[in-house]
C-alpha cells in the first residue's frame, strides 16, 4: 500500500502560493478600469493644467482680521519643451494680475473667469507665478505658485 506523504513546507509553500495568485487576480480585477494619468500618451499634445485662487481669512485674539491669498495648486511640474494649457479660474479675490518671473508672461485673473495660458519652458528651472497685488505678507500674501521645469 502506497501512502501519499505531505510536508508541513509542502503545505505552506502551496498556500503562499495560492494566496499570490488570489491577491494577483483581485489587484488586476481592481485596476482594470483604471487609466493612467501621469505621462499618458495619447493624440493629445497639450496638457491641461487647472488651477483657483483662494483666500484663508481668520481674526487674531485681538479682534484683527487677517488674511492670505494663495494660487492653488500652488506648485506645478512640468517637462522641459513640453506644451501645457494653464487654466486658472479666478475664486476669491476680485482681480489678480500676475507675471511669471524670468519670462515675458502678464495677465490678470479675474473673479468667476477663467484665464488661460498656453505655456513651453525652454530652460529648466523654478518659475514663480507672482500675483502683482499680493506680492509679500504686507499685502495679504505671499501669492506665489512655483511651476518647476525639468
Amino acid at each position: 500500500m502506497q501512502f501519499l506523504v505531505i510536508k508541513k513546507g509542502t503545505v505552506i509553500l502551496f498556500l503562499a502560493a495560492c494566496l499570490a495568485i488570489v491577491s494577483a487576480a483581485a489587484w488586476w480585477l481592481l485596476k482594470a478600469g483604471d487609466d493612467v494619468v501621469f505621462n499618458q500618451v495619447s493624440g493629445k499634445t497639450v496638457r491641461e493644467v487647472h488651477m483657483v485662487t483662494g483666500e484663508f481669512a481668520a481674526t487674531l485674539p485681538t479682534g484683527k482680521k487677517i488674511e492670505a491669498y494663495r494660487w492653488d495648486p500652488g506648485t506645478i511640474f512640468l517637462e522641459k519643451k513640453e506644451k501645457v494649457r494653464l487654466i486658472i479660474y479666478g475664486v476669491n479675490g476680485n482681480e489678480h494680475p500676475f507675471k511669471i518671473e524670468n519670462t515675458s508672461i502678464k495677465g490678470t485673473v479675474k473673479k468667476g473667469e477663467e484665464t488661460v495660458l498656453d505655456l513651453s519652458f525652454e530652460k529648466e528651472g523654478v518659475y514663480r507665478l507672482i500675483c502683482e497685488v499680493h506680492p509679500d505678507i504686507e499685502h495679504n500674501g505671499p501669492m506665489i505658485a512655483y511651476i518647476i521645469v525639468d
